[in-house]
């Protein structure tokens, strides 16, 4: 029992990798214009809803982007700019970004 467990866990992270990977990064790079002006900012503080550090994007996982995106646009996350820009995003421009984000490591919060 212990092995077919394994051996779905092993397909079903192969299959939610291969659906994350499917963005595309240089377009991610082209659409991320609404991410650079908090998130492209080393250090960057926003003062509304309240002062706060902005999370850095560059490095993490593409999949984790893109649930959040996703919860932002539902909202099940609660941040009026993030709900905002979510909604005008489809779920192809979240996998570009999160794609570009996820392979830009530290060069994406220099936003470069």
């Amino acid at each position: 029992m212990t092995r077919t467990r394994f051996i779905l866990a092993a397909v079903a992270a192969a299959l939610a990798t291969s659906a994350h990977a499917a963005g595309d990064p240089a377009a991610g790079r082209q659409k991320n214009f609404q991410c650079m002006g908090c998130h492209g900012i080393a250090g960057w503080k926003t003062a509304f809803p309240e002062v706060y550090h902005v999370p850095k994007l560059g490095g993490q996982h593409a999949a984790y982007l893109v649930a959040a995106l996703k919860q932002y646009k539902s909202g099940e996350r609660d941040h009026a700019t993030m709900r905002s820009i979510a909604a005008t995003l489809s779920e192809k421009d979240m996998e570009d970004l999160a794609a570009y984000y996820s392979q830009a490591g530290g060069s994406a919060a220099a936003g470069k």
